[in-house]
């Protein structure tokens, strides 16, 4: 019976990770700057395709750098991509974050719209630039293909993105935790006006948090898209699930998003052993289960969030 779990328990704990990685954009940006940033999917998905341009570019109108760069070996321009990608976006994050500025200490509803208008705009953006057909991003031999191990077949590409997974939580743990530029985005977290009063410049703390959860966002677009394929509208699977681990671990809670990302990866896995209808419906139970007994979620604790 175990043997036969093993496979879903394997999946579902590659999946819980990457659903973390997915969620930590998203759970900075709420927790610091209080707002609901409806358009985290789409830059996730901005993340795939600006990925997919650095490492496998089409420049029509200039054919001999594109064969130039095409030469260079896989494994350079999927490196490439890995880093790149998360910058361009966080770029991007930072105009839309200018835009974000004119909602503040306003109703929250003006900035759910505004990047709920944001998410629509980068989708059908994407659709003019890239067309609708799904896409793949090159992958290394290295971390492509399958083993085996005893009569099970495992996918090289889902360990490598767990592990990378791993090293990003961690790395963001330690940015946190270790430095004085995470100490001011904790305090930011907790009481703003203290942070201001200390003479801190809050603008740029929101601006640079901002940017960094997009670019988080987009980290995780570049994993993902050798798992989900790289399409316009793939950004709806990233930010529900992103939502519900928020929640589920407890708004601004790091620890709680993992934890809540492995537990939504594990309930996935195992109900698609037994029911694969219910697979994604068991995410669902999960969150209402959990928010029945404890709203602010596993890890919450009272913030202004609660007002």
């Amino acid at each position: 019976m175990l043997a036969n779990l093993l496979p879903h328990l394997v999946n579902g704990v590659s999946l819980g990770l990457l659903f973390a990685l997915i969620a930590l954009g998203f759970m900075l940006i709420v927790g610091v700057m209080e707002t609901i940033n409806l358009a985290h999917g789409s830059l996730f998905a901005l993340g795939m395709y600006a990925a997919l341009f650095v490492a496998a570019p089409r420049l029509g109108w200039w054919p001999e750098a594109q064969a130039a760069y095409a030469a260079l070996p896989v494994g350079t321009r999927y490196a490439l991509a890995l880093f790149v990608a998360p910058v361009l976006v966080g770029l991007f994050g930072l105009l839309l974050e200018l835009c974000l500025r004119r909602t503040y200490g306003r109703d929250p509803l003006y900035g759910l719209l505004l990047t709920f208008g944001a998410a629509l705009v980068i989708e059908e953006g994407i659709r003019a630039v890239w067309g609708s057909n799904e896409q793949q991003l090159p992958l290394p031999q290295a971390i492509s293909g399958a083993f085996m191990v005893g009569d099970l077949i495992y996918s090289t590409y889902r360990f490598y993105a767990s592990a990378f997974a791993i090293v990003a939580i961690l790395g963001l743990w330690a940015f946190l935790e270790k430095t004085p530029y995470g100490a001011i985005i904790k305090a930011g977290a907790h009481d703003s006006e203290m942070v201001r009063a200390l003479g801190i410049n809050l603008g740029r703390l929101r601006a640079a948090v901002f940017a960094l959860g997009v670019g988080l966002a987009a980290l995780a677009g570049v994993v993902m898209a050798p798992i989900w394929g790289i399409r316009p509208q793939v950004g709806v699977d990233a930010v529900v699930p992103a939502f519900l681990v928020i929640v589920l671990g407890g708004v601004g809670s790091l620890w709680g998003a993992v934890v809540a990302g492995l537990l939504v990866g594990l309930v996935v896995g195992l109900s698609g052993a037994f029911a694969s209808e219910w697979s994604l419906m068991s995410m669902y139970l999960l969150f209402i289960a959990v928010v029945t007994f404890r709203a602010r979620g596993l890890f919450g604790r009272k913030s202004v969030l609660d007002t």
